[in-house]
């Protein structure tokens, strides 16, 4: 971390040997905040291919979306499920996670399928390969993507 520099008095005049503090410390300053690749996450997109954005413009989404609480579930049910969000430039990389809310074992007898992931939603499906009583399940989801206005690398 760079050290601070003293702040001049009213009417100082500035010296050398400030202005040598100001400049190195302006520098370190740069090195920190370097153009390194690992600033850089790449995103490869269905529509697009490979795409580069700084990290710190990457578009992360993380929801969720309750299934079925506290209900009876047959085998080979099939419950729909669908988040929307944000527009993103192209559709982004969406990844979808089972959560067994409850004490219900039937949950650990489920699949999530993902059917279509667009710009601005996710749609998918959760099957039950077991039947029970008092099923919970809720299903998180994480979408990262190019945001719709976005400098592209």
């Amino acid at each position: 971390m760079a050290t601070a520099i003293p702040l001049p008095d009213r009417g100082q005049p500035l010296d050398v040997t400030y202005i040598y503090q100001m400049a190195n410390a302006i520098n370190s300053l740069a090195t920190q905040i370097s153009q390194a690749s690992d600033n850089y996450t790449t995103i490869y997109t269905r529509d697009a291919g490979k795409q580069q954005i700084k990290t710190n413009s990457a578009k992360i989404i993380a929801g969720y979306y309750d299934v079925i609480n506290n209900q009876r579930v047959e085998t080979n049910q099939v419950i729909p499920f669908n988040l929307t969000y944000s527009d993103f430039k192209y559709p982004p990389i969406v990844t979808a996670t089972v959560v067994k809310n409850g004490t219900s074992e039937i949950a650990y007898d489920a699949n999530v399928v993902l059917d279509s992931v667009t710009g601005s939603r996710v749609d998918g499906k959760v099957k039950f390969y077991a039947s029970g009583d008092n099923v919970s399940v809720t299903i998180n989801l994480i979408a990262i993507g190019i945001p719709q206005s976005s400098d592209i690398i």
